[in-house]
């Protein structure tokens, strides 16, 4: 009863204004008009009001989700769902109680606050302000009984401070870093010490559950002479690293649509009048690892040329259930930064050694003006600038296409200025174990501290000058692989290992991308419907590959087993596609993974002079011949077992529940060369997505702004009651593009209630 006076005490009441009407008197205002699919388009004369508006739309559409968010980066996780339970941490399971120390360890709130008043840009500070403000609305204007029911009455749903969306923007910036070695950091203590009993993974940076795919096509190749961009990022399909779309009008002519994740007050990726610009997750790493050299005396200490210097103990309390003691743990920082294991690994805290970690993304609040920078340019050479002059790109490439027909791919981002020449000579006789991770440095060395170089806003991070930056007016694309090859006709040079591998073998998706962009360009200049095509043409190069070879297999003279018999029988009806109609496709899947395994795949080894067509050819002979039709076979009893009929049509095996409607997915796994990448998991007969293609958008210009056509497969909404929180998904199934309203006009005539004006 006390809980609903006070929120009926708050309360806020919607204001429905005269037109024109002075805003001055209100401190946060803004106005909020949904059109098809719910998409909000939100209107504000300030930044303030900018967030303002942007918070109370995404917490109309996926309120629990963003408490939770909210309560996982103040490190209550285990209070209120308990230690040992498990919930994503950026892209993976980690228990509540590494998740907790995690934040109340390495979020370091003192430091953040002052990095807002110094380093975060006076609008910056005001979108946040807003954010916090309109998400607090949001709140009193529900009360308790307008809470979804899937968070109503649960303690951590509450009003937030700037706090939070201080340690929510530090979560963000460490997404593809620090995040995913939460628990080898939480769970890390000195040799002679009881360490906790949790299970520790070393992450596979191919495997973080991140990805995408992005074009930029140039005025040469296009139908219009006009820049056009193709975005197709693969993130979550659940959780707080969902995007979510949006339409923003702000001050001084700030107008972009497109899509941000969870408490990001503007759009992050998306398209203005004159530019468009998608983000992939780039192989540049952005922290590197230090491996230390322990005093004898004391393994909380460690030596620097020399001489012995203390670790940082840093003691933290975790609250746990009512009626349950809070936990302490603590843990050791260095000036390399903090102290991890991975004891499965080989990397443990011994009497002699132990391991730290460096991070470019620590403490950066600069993204926030690089997105508003880059919303408000006017041409790709602007996009470039934006993420240049302020190293605030986390962790993604930037691919952009203006209206005047230039493309530009920028992997430029926050990353350790570590010379090729600095990563050798400060290597440590096991760096090569931790290649694929990250550089490996020598910490008992000061010299092998990052390099400081003039002009960077941040000491020791590698300036844009030493990064990889093209524009030309064909086209580019990326699909996770390193600067090296953005386009096979020109090669990029080779620059610092930190920034990703260099001539070598590409991904299977990499190639795809090569194979099916070259064939598109091919066929004529691109416009929206070729492009659309291209994006969801679901072609396999895996299968491509492998498909000739495999089928002289399965006609041999030589016995085959029965196993692999059916398989062969199956995989005979198949399309070589991933729609939802295609036969077959469920066993390809499965068979693939097994036989990339077996050594000696490929016949034709890879050649950096050809990185699109090699390696190729299986090899068939004898033996190995042999393994692949075992492999074949494995992969039948494995469908089998699972109730999966061989023949069954994609989208019967690849689906998600809307309610007791099951929508088919089309698109399936990157590693089999997919452009419209669908990582799935298993559930009872089949399989559902985990990540892939999410928000997808065709973007290119006419003489009056934006030609953008898109489809959000997971929709806007994560509650079950909502309207759209499947709808996007169908159009997504029957690939129903959607022509996004830009103008006045469009969004009047794709209105689907009145405007909402909130003000306070």
């Amino acid at each position: 009863m006390k809980r609903n006076l006070l929120w009926a005490a708050a309360a806020a009441v919607l204001v429905t204004a005269p037109a024109g009407e002075a805003l001055a008197k209100y401190r946060y205002s803004a106005t909020i008009t949904r059109t098809t699919y719910g998409i909000p388009h939100i209107e504000a004369s300030d930044w303030r009001g900018v967030g303002y508006g942007v918070a109370y739309a995404y917490a109309e559409d996926n309120l629990c989700m963003l408490a939770e968010e909210f309560a996982t980066v103040a490190g209550e996780r285990s209070r209120f769902w308990g230690p040992e339970a498990k919930a994503v941490l950026g892209f993976e399971e980690v228990d509540n109680l590494s998740s907790d120390v995690f934040f109340r360890a390495v979020i370091d709130l003192p430091a953040l606050r002052k990095g807002a008043e110094t380093t975060l840009s006076p609008r910056g500070r005001e979108l946040m302000a807003g954010y916090v403000a309109g998400y607090n609305r949001f709140l009193r204007d529900a009360g308790p009984d307008g809470i979804p029911a899937e968070c109503r009455g649960k303690g951590w749903v509450r009003p937030i401070t700037t706090d939070d969306m201080l340690r929510l923007n530090e979560k963000q910036m460490l997404l593809a870093s620090s995040l995913n070695l939460a628990p080898a950091i939480a769970n890390a203590a000195p040799a002679g010490s009881a360490a906790p009993k949790v299970a520790i993974n070393l992450p596979d940076p191919k495997e973080l559950g991140i990805g995408s795919n992005g074009w930029a096509f140039g005025g040469e190749v296009t139908a219009d002479g006009r820049g056009l961009l193709v975005g197709n990022p693969h993130f979550p399909w659940k959780g707080p690293s969902r995007f979510w779309q949006m339409h923003v009008k702000g001050p001084g002519g700030y107008e972009v649509m497109g899509v941000g994740l969870a408490g990001t007050p503007m759009p992050t990726l998306g398209f203005n009048k004159d530019i468009a610009w998608t983000h992939t997750v780039t192989e540049a790493r952005h922290f590197t690892l230090y491996q230390l050299a322990l005093d004898p005396a004391d393994p909380t200490r460690y030596m620097v040329d020399g001489t012995s210097e203390a670790m940082t103990p840093q003691t933290v309390t975790v609250p746990m259930p009512e009626g349950t003691p809070a936990l302490s743990r603590t843990l050791y920082s260095t000036r390399w930064g903090p102290v991890f294991v991975v004891p499965s690994r080989g990397i443990t805290w011994s009497a002699q050694t132990a391991f730290a970690l460096k991070d470019a993304n620590r403490g950066n609040q600069r993204g926030i003006e690089t997105w508003l920078r880059i919303g408000e340019a006017k041409n790709v050479g602007e996009v470039e600038a934006a993420v240049s002059e302020t190293l605030g790109i986390p962790w993604v490439n930037t691919i952009a296409a203006d209206r005047y027909g230039d493309a530009l791919h920028a992997d430029v981002t926050a990353v350790p200025n570590v010379t090729a020449e600095k990563a050798k000579t400060c290597a440590t006789p096991i760096a090569g174990l931790f290649a694929e991770l990250a550089i490996l440095l020598d910490g008992s060395k000061a010299a092998c501290d990052w390099d400081v170089a003039a002009g960077t806003p941040v000491p020791g991070l590698m300036p844009a000058s030493d990064q990889a930056a093209t524009t030309v007016r064909s086209w580019l694309t990326n699909s996770n692989d390193s600067y090296w090859v953005s386009n096979p006709a020109f090669p990029h040079r080779q620059l610092s290992p930190i920034l990703g591998k260099y001539a070598t073998a590409r991904s299977l998706r990499t190639r795809s991308n090569f194979t099916e962009t070259a064939a598109l360009i091919a066929g004529g200049k691109i416009d929206h419907a070729r492009a659309e095509a291209h994006a969801f043409a679901n072609k396999s190069l895996a299968a491509d590959m492998a498909w000739e070879d495999i089928g002289m297999l399965c006609t041999q003279e030589a016995p085959i087993a029965a196993a692999a018999m059916r398989g062969c029988k199956a995989l005979a009806g198949w399309d070589q596609r991933f729609e939802t109609q295609s036969r077959g496709a469920a066993l390809f899947r499965a068979f693939w993974p097994k036989a990339a395994r077996l050594p000696g795949l490929w016949a034709v080894p890879f050649d950096p002079a050809d990185p699109v067509n090699t390696p190729r050819t299986l090899a068939t002979d004898g033996a190995k011949g042999e393994k692949l039709l075992a492999a074949l076979g494995e992969a039948v009893e494995e469908l089998e077992k699972a109730g999966i009929p061989l023949d069954a049509p994609w989208g019967d095996v690849q689906r998600v529940m809307a309610g007791k409607d099951a929508i088919a997915i089309h698109g399936g796994p990157g590693g089999l060369g997919i452009l419209n990448m669908q990582e799935s998991v298993p559930v009872p007969g089949g399989l559902t997505p985990r990540h892939g293609t999410s928000y997808i958008q065709i973007v290119g210009f006419d003489d009056k702004g934006p030609v953008a056509d898109a489809i959000h497969s997971y929709a806007q909404s994560t509650n079950p009651a909502s309207p759209h929180a499947h709808d996007q998904t169908r159009a997504y199934s029957a690939k129903k593009w959607h022509r996004l309203p830009f103008s006045s006009r469009a969004i009047a005539a794709e209105t689907i209630a009145a405007p909402k004006r909130i003000r306070e």
